[in-house]
């Protein structure tokens, strides 16, 4: 049995009012004369009163009240603030309200961070920030997706535990429980009837239970088990988009496609969020980094077919579609990228109307979140004011106008933001580029230190850090006729991790992991022979979770490779962290040596 509505909207309703509480001392606002979508419909002109953090009056007439402030509509249109339904909600939490989100679902964070937003929801004091409703820490087996991030999390392996499992997350606060059902990429998965026996448990107690799947088997088998909505859509060229919107909407389930992370994963960009000048100018180089990286270095847009085909079934079966980017991950970032998500839904078939109720009222009404996701008395005061009409043009959801969160305009956080990321831009224009050595060499390596005439230099790398057991022994060799000395790594990747590596890394910075401005270089240029099997040079930016890598094969004579840093997607040579050369992640022995490493311009 699903869910109802009834056991979260008391706790929906406990957080209006105290969002209220919060806002009692604003002044009244009245947005007149403007367009408005209020969730489902658009009204062309109407007025909208909203005080002390909630809507007043939705179609307001008559004369401003006196000391309200007034808010010209004219050729612009009013929203709801806008809901992501997938989010991972880590850090950047200062972002999404400055680009008009104004509440984040989010499918897997850390305890203390679902827990500081309960507290600060329920205290009113979340203006500044996104509300949050989360599963907490997902549900995954042991070496499953969700535990290669180096945070330690409870994992399941049987049926007969998946109700103390569920219990456990509900004690710690879940809204809802995530499920992973992903065997693709190295990942351990957890067995249908173990995903099965966690959607009863999670049902038992009157939570949703969605599940992360990765191809159309599994999206089947979960929807056939009872699962409440898929939170990502599968990247393929094919798919029986109408048998699968057939079965989804026989179980009353909803679907969130995530195009800005697919698009991601298949290297590919339907449009440049940093090409707005308005956004750009809220994301400093940390912020911007995510957005600039992706998973893969090669081009796969026919991935996308069977995700655009599968979400136009199910709009024309009426399975509800959510907008949601999976923000957290390569090639998106908190807020900015809801934009280019509404623009992938419209692409995928969806009228910009519906790609708007994707993002306002249909999540709110799928996760039951209570009187947020529409304009109407009693609501939410989060809302999202924009020139044009993006009912017409979804682009005109880019040109913000001012954003409300609980009732309090977000100028000014906008505007305290603009200013951080210009002075943060004009110190770096001053931060000039680490002058390399006059042949480019990095590697100084002898029997007795591994030197570099830049940064704190080289030293062993694993996976250890990440919960692995990887190891590796780093051993000069006996110098090569031209004087270089060799440097021999002997790694064994062990198994339990999807991306297990062993290797040696360096760092340019004065200090482990801290960026370094490399961009007087181009290329990376070494010499490698081994044990024929492939490896992998990597390089690590600031703001980039994802690194760029580039595979080479270690063959018995030695070899010249090189790796222009422009291979290397989304990072950005003004801000290296890190480059490595590792084995994995396929569980083995490996032994290579490297020689005569240089950054060329």
């Amino acid at each position: 049995m699903k869910p109802t509505a009834l056991k979260v909207l008391s706790v929906a309703a406990s957080l209006l009012l105290a969002a209220s509480a919060n806002s009692a001392n604003a002044a009244p606002t009245l947005v007149q004369d403007v367009r408005v979508f209020d969730g489902e419909r658009v009204h062309e002109r109407r007025s909208v009163l909203f005080d002390n953090g909630v809507i007043v009056d939705a179609d307001f007439k008559g004369k401003a009240p006196q000391g309200a402030r007034v808010v010209s509509g004219a050729g612009r249109t009013l929203l709801p603030g806008l809901i992501d339904a997938h989010t991972h909600a880590f850090r950047f939490h200062e972002l999404p309200v400055l680009f008009g989100v104004t509440t984040q679902i989010d499918m897997f964070t850390d305890v203390p961070t679902l827990k500081k937003a309960k507290l600060e929801m329920a205290h009113g004091g979340n203006s500044r920030r996104a509300d949050l409703f989360s599963a907490g820490t997902l549900v995954t087996a042991p070496g499953g997706h969700g535990t290669q991030f180096g945070i330690a999390i409870p994992t399941i392996t049987r049926p007969e535990e998946a109700q103390a499992f569920v219990d456990a997350r509900i004690a710690e606060g879940s809204d809802f429980i995530k499920i992973v059902m992903e065997g693709g990429y190295g990942y351990k998965s957890l067995d249908l009837a173990t995903v099965k026996a966690v959607i009863d448990a999670a049902h038992k107690r009157g939570k949703l239970a969605v599940v992360h799947i990765s191809n159309e088997k599994d999206a089947r088998a979960v929807l056939e088990a009872g699962a409440d909505g898929l939170v990502h859509l599968f990247a393929a060229g094919s798919a029986d988009a109408e048998g699968l919107a057939r079965l989804a909407r026989s179980k009353g389930a909803f679907v969130i496609p995530t195009f800005a992370v697919l698009e991601s994963m298949a290297n590919f960009r339907g449009d440049d969020l940093l090409a707005n000048p308005s956004f750009a100018a809220l994301l400093d180089k940390d912020g911007q980094a995510p957005l600039k990286a992706r998973y893969g270095n090669e081009a796969k847009p026919a991935l996308l077919v069977a995700p655009k085909a599968v979400t136009a079934a199910m709009v024309k079966a009426g399975v509800p579609v959510l907008a949601g980017t999976d923000a957290g991950n390569p090639g998106t970032q908190y807020g900015v990228s809801m934009h280019r998500e509404l623009a992938a839904l419209v692409e995928a078939g969806m009228t910009p109307s519906q790609a708007l109720t994707a993002a306002t009222s249909a999540p709110a009404g799928a996760f039951k979140l209570g009187q947020r996701g529409r304009i109407a008395k009693g609501y939410k005061a989060d809302l999202l004011l924009v020139e044009g009409n993006p009912t017409a043009d979804i682009l005109a959801t880019r040109r913000i106008v001012e954003v409300w969160k609980d009732g309090e305009s977000a100028n000014g956080l906008v505007d305290a933001q603009r200013r951080q990321v210009a002075k943060a831009a004009q110190e770096a224009q001053g931060s000039n580029p680490i002058a390399l050595p006059p042949d480019g060499r990095i590697s100084q390596f002898s029997e007795k230190r591994l030197a570099s005439p830049i940064g704190i230099g080289w030293g062993p790398s694993t996976d250890s850090f990440a919960g692995g057991k990887s190891t590796v022994k780093l051993a000069p060799q006996p110098a090569l006729p031209d004087g270089q000395v060799p440097l021999a790594i002997s790694a064994t990747v062990a198994p339990g991790l999807p991306f297990a590596w062993s290797g040696v890394a360096f760092m340019p910075g004065a200090q482990p992991m801290q960026p370094a401005n490399l961009s007087a270089a181009k290329t990376v240029r070494f010499k490698v022979r081994g044990d024929g099997k492939t490896y992998q040079m990597m390089a690590m930016s600031q703001g980039v979770q994802m690194p760029g890598a580039k595979s080479f094969t270690a063959g018995p004579e030695w070899t010249e490779v090189s790796v222009p840093f422009s291979d290397l997607k989304g990072i950005d040579p003004a801000a290296i962290t890190m480059l490595g050369f590792n084995a994995g992640p396929q569980p083995g022995d490996y032994r290579f040596e490297i020689a005569d490493v240089r950054l060329l311009p």
